[in-house]
């Protein structure tokens, strides 16, 4: 199993506008083989003395893939050309971290 998180960083004003277009995809993306989660977080305020400020202007996306080649498939999917052409104009860039647990068992 693998883990992604996409940071998004959008233009100022554009996270309602940017979400409402992910919503489209997620049913999709769900469907994919090897999709295990997909969906999307923004930053809480808490009082958390380590936690980053909070940022308006990004979302994270949170992923979980049964292994690389399922989330290679996604990156390529057919829904994810017009998706990636509807956000366009709301994203300043995308960050990807791909991460692999660790075995916690020693």
């Amino acid at each position: 199993m693998i883990y992604a998180l996409a940071t998004v960083e959008l233009h100022d004003g554009a996270r309602d506008a940017f979400l409402a277009e992910f919503r489209k995809v997620v049913p999709l993306v769900r469907a994919e083989d090897g999709c295990i989660e997909y969906g999307s977080t923004v930053d809480l305020p808490t009082s958390i003395p380590i936690q980053v400020p909070p940022r308006d202007n990004v979302v994270v996306i949170v992923e979980k893939w049964r292994d690389l080649s399922a989330l290679e498939a996604h990156a390529v999917a057919p829904h994810m050309t017009p998706y990636r052409e509807s956000i366009k104009d709301y994203v300043v860039q995308i960050t990807a971290q791909i991460l692999v647990p660790t075995d916690d068992s020693e």
